[in-house]
């Protein structure tokens, strides 16, 4: 068994975990694509299972996330996509993840979309604050029991049918705007570098200060829950508005769903 994901906050890499943990499988591989130097190809055989993980922005699968996951190739190889969102909607991405999959010789035989903390998530403006919870990880380990067992019976993978999951074609657009980026509070700063280490577009730079490239930045948030003193922080009137309405409208509790072949 392979997992491959895109985990800038380690969110899907434990969603995808209990996935693994729940099909009893033995040795499992990684292909970790967050950190910068993650560019190259990679093979996953045909006598593996794939569970092929990325987190929701906006209904989407990041851009850099989707560029990364295209040096992922197939081979006529059983996969299991993945998508986490923060409790607002995934839309389009798992729809997405699994045309790129896809596209890449991987066949999906399951799919699902579960919910982790969103990456605007504070302390005063908490969002699914906590997921995946100890609910979401039995879940997880449920459906990829299930997974392992639908494996076994499943025949042969080039008769496999599409699998049917929500999401339209074009997918939405990606916003846009001006770049926004955390910013660090220089007063709480200690010049550890936690947050360069962790920013998965190495987005950000630490020397005499931290700067950080907007332009580079995707608003993963790695740096801010990372930050051991509270230094790294989304501000702006832009960021204050859509946690709010995220907040207003999003605070009820969504679960998990999972999709198989055969059933829309």
């Amino acid at each position: 068994m392979r997992l491959v994901y895109f985990s800038p906050t380690h969110t899907t890499e434990r969603v995808l975990e209990a996935i693994a943990r729940g099909t009893r499988a033995g040795e499992i591989g990684r292909i970790d694509l967050t950190p910068p130097e993650a560019d190259g190809a990679f093979e996953v055989s045909g006598d593996e299972l794939a569970i092929i993980g990325a987190p929701v922005y906006g209904g989407r699968i990041p851009p850099e996330a989707a560029r990364r996951l295209r040096q992922v190739r197939g081979s006529l190889t059983a996969a299991v996509p993945v998508v986490v969102y923060g409790n607002r909607a995934y839309e389009d991405a798992l729809l997405e993840l699994c045309d790129l999959v896809t596209e890449r010789g991987f066949v999906p035989v399951a799919a699902g979309a579960f919910i982790g903390e969103h990456s605007f998530s504070t302390a005063a403006v908490p969002l699914a604050h906590g997921r995946p919870d100890a609910e979401d990880l039995r879940c997880a380990a449920a459906f990829g029991m299930r997974v392992g067992e639908a494996l076994e019976t499943l025949g042969a993978l080039d008769r496999v049918p599409a699998l049917q999951v929500p999401g339209r074609r074009p997918y939405k657009e990606i916003g846009s705007g001006r770049p926004v980026a955390p910013v660090t509070r220089e007063v709480a700063c200690t010049r550890c570098g936690t947050c360069a280490a962790v920013c998965p577009t190495g987005a950000v730079t630490v020397a005499g200060a931290v700067s950080t490239d907007a332009e580079a930045c995707i608003l993963c948030c790695a740096c801010v829950k990372s930050c051991t003193t509270g230094a790294r922080a989304l501000v702006g009137e832009r960021i204050r508005r859509s946690m709010a309405w995220l907040s207003a409208h999003c605070a009820e509790r969504k679960e998990p769903e999972t999709y198989w072949i055969g059933r829309e």
